[in-house]
């Protein structure tokens, strides 16, 4: 796998990874599946302990970028954000070819091709190495989506949201209602709680922050879906 050492929260479908070196910890970016699916590779860089986020798709592609990153043997950790089929279509391989435990909420567990080995709500923390990601349930994408908190030691704030933040808004959510809880859960448990600075990794496409999609709160509560 091509790597990129100059991180931008870009990546191409079929194109390279791009990597950032925290203090603490490695984020390796890379774009699966004819749906430009983000999948992400954090390594613990006191251990090498490895953990994925989303195995959405393109299994040897994935098993690739872990190859280029990291080591199999340390891929230890798969977390999966949400039940969508375009999330999990390489989770079944990747579970195979590494062993690792798995995880995702209760409510969408059910849904997955591979049952978690552990459920997990909000405030759980989900450990690799030396380092952990916090879970942030955020309800209305799907019923049991989530959001994973990283923290380097550096002080900065790292925020992996499936498909429940992207630029620009939120997922598809498919009532009103569904709309505005999502929206009270990321006003209540991501916007409230964290730093403009705040670094967004969304399911799809580039990055992006808080501070940057903070002013279009009203905007998008107003537009209802």
């Amino acid at each position: 796998m091509e790597l990129l050492d100059e991180y931008t929260g870009h990546v191409d479908p079929e194109g390279p990874a791009a990597r950032r070196d925290l203090d603490a910890v490695t984020i390796t970016k890379v774009s699966v599946g004819p749906m430009d699916n983000n999948a992400y590779l954090l390594v613990d860089r006191a251990t090498g302990s490895t953990l994925l986020i989303d195995a959405a798709n393109e299994a040897e592609r994935l098993l690739d970028t872990v190859d280029t990153v990291a080591e199999r043997g340390n891929t230890k950790t798969i977390i999966t954000t949400h039940q969508h089929w375009d999330h999990v279509q390489a989770l079944e391989a990747m579970t195979q070819a590494l062993t690792p435990e798995t995880y995702a909420h209760e409510l969408d567990a059910p849904e997955l091709p591979v049952t978690p080995d552990h459920t997990v709500g909000d405030d759980d923390e989900v450990r690799f190495g030396e380092s952990f990601v916090e879970v942030i349930h955020l309800d209305g994408h799907t019923p049991g989506s989530i959001a994973l908190l990283y923290r380097d030691p550096n002080g900065s704030a790292h925020l992996f949201t499936g498909d429940s933040l992207f630029p620009g808004g939120h997922g598809k959510t498919a009532t009103v209602d569904h709309h505005n809880a999502l929206m009270n859960d990321l006003e209540r448990r991501v916007f409230d709680r964290l730093d403009d600075d705040t670094w967004v990794y969304p399911g799809h496409g580039d990055d992006t922050t808080l501070g940057a999609e903070r002013p279009q709160l009203p905007e998008w509560r107003e537009r209802g879906w």
